[in-house]
C-alpha cells in the first residue's frame, strides 16, 4: 500500500472538486487498482472527529509512514511569519507542511495555488501567501530550492487552478507504481506540461490565418484580442478534454495561462495585452520580430471557409 495524506491550506477547494471528476483513473481506481491507501483527505475521509490529530500522531512518532503528501491551497505566512492567518489547532498549517513534508517519501502540490501562490498571493496578498517551493516565478516558497523529499524529489508542482483532474490522479497512479516522474523547469510533471492548449484547440484554425475575434461568443480565435493564453501555456486541457468532452477554449472562454507561475496576471483576463499591435505575449518560441509580418500573409491566405468562420469550434 501507499499512503497518501491531503491538506488543504489557503485554498478554495476546486481542485479537489476537480479530483472528483477523475476517470483515467479516477479517485476509486487509485485504492483498488494502484494501492493507495487514503489516510486523510477533509472532503472525502468519513473518520470522526480527532482521526487527522491520531494519525498526524503516528506519522510524528515514527509509527506511520508516510509515502505521499498532497497540499491543495496557498501556504498563508502571515501575520508576522507566524502563519497564524491559517491555524491548525494551536499551531500554524505552515508549520504543519512543514513538518509533514520532512517525513514524506513524494510531495505534491496540487493546483496552482500550492505550487506557485497562485489566486491568494495576488497582489496585495494580504496574508502573505507564496506556494510551497516557489513564490510566484521565483524558485524558494515555504520549502528552499534545494529541499528534496524522502525519495529526492523537489516538490511535485501539479499547476492549474484548478489542476486537470486526471493529471492529478495520474501523477499519483505513477508514483504509487513506482514509475518515474520526470519533471520540467518548474517541477511540473513533463507528462502533463508538454505540451500547449493551443495544441487540440479547435480555433487553430483560425488562428493560423489569423481571424480573429473581437467579442465573444464567435467562431475564431480568442489570442490576439481577448485575452487567449493557449499559445503560450503548457496543459493538457485540449488533448485531455475535462469531464471527456469539453475546454475552456471549445466552450469559448480564453485560457488564462492558470498553470504558469505568474498566473493570475494584474491586468484585464479578457484581453490581450499589446505593444502597439503586437501582443504584448506572444505564442511560445516565436520571434517577434517576424510575427506581424507572418500574421499579415496569413491572413492573406485564408481560404474563404476560413473568413467566412464556417468551422465550428
Amino acid at each position: 500500500m501507499t499512503s497518501l495524506l491531503w491538506l488543504q491550506t489557503g485554498a478554495c477547494g476546486g481542485d479537489t472538486m476537480a479530483l472528483l471528476c477523475a476517470d483515467s483513473p479516477s479517485v476509486e481506481q487509485l485504492a483498488t487498482d494502484y494501492g493507495i491507501e487514503l489516510l486523510w483527505h477533509p472532503s472525502l475521509s468519513a473518520q470522526p472527529a480527532g482521526h487527522l490529530d491520531r494519525v498526524l500522531r503516528r506519522i510524528f512518532d515514527g509509527e506511520l509512514a508516510l509515502d505521499i503528501l498532497c497540499v491543495e491551497g496557498s501556504i498563508m505566512t502571515g501575520p508576522n511569519g507566524s502563519g497564524m492567518y491559517d491555524p491548525y489547532g494551536d499551531r500554524s498549517k505552515m508549520s504543519l507542511v512543514r513538518e509533514l513534508a520532512d517525513q514524506a517519501g513524494f510531495v505534491a502540490a496540487m493546483g496552482t495555488c500550492a505550487a506557485f501562490g497562485g489566486v491568494h498571493a495576488a497582489p496585495p496578498n494580504p496574508t502573505d501567501c507564496l506556494g510551497l517551493q516557489y513564490d510566484g516565478q521565483a524558485p524558494g516558497g515555504l520549502l528552499p530550492p534545494e529541499w528534496r523529499s524522502g525519495r529526492g524529489l523537489p516538490v511535485i508542482n501539479v499547476a492549474g487552478c484548478p489542476a486537470h483532474p486526471n493529471a492529478m490522479t495520474k501523477t499519483l497512479a505513477m508514483l504509487a507504481s513506482g514509475l518515474p516522474l520526470e519533471l520540467d523547469a518548474l517541477n511540473r510533471p513533463k507528462a502533463f506540461f508538454s505540451s500547449l492548449v493551443h495544441q487540440g484547440c479547435t480555433r487553430n484554425e483560425y488562428h493560423e490565418y489569423d481571424v480573429e475575434d473581437t467579442e465573444f461568443g464567435e467562431r475564431g480565435c480568442l489570442f490576439f484580442n481577448l485575452g487567449c493564453r493557449g499559445p503560450s501555456t503548457l496543459a493538457v486541457c485540449n488533448t485531455e478534454l475535462w469531464n471527456g468532452s469539453n475546454s475552456k477554449t471549445r466552450a469559448g472562454v480564453p485560457c488564462f495561462g492558470c498553470t504558469s507561475p505568474d498566473f493570475p496576471r494584474s491586468h484585464d483576463l479578457f484581453r490581450t495585452e499589446k505593444i502597439g499591435a503586437i501582443p504584448l505575449d506572444l505564442p511560445l518560441d516565436v520571434q517577434r520580430a517576424g510575427y506581424m509580418a507572418y500574421k499579415s500573409l496569413a491572413h492573406e491566405a485564408a481560404p474563404q471557409r476560413v473568413l467566412d468562420k464556417a468551422m465550428e469550434p
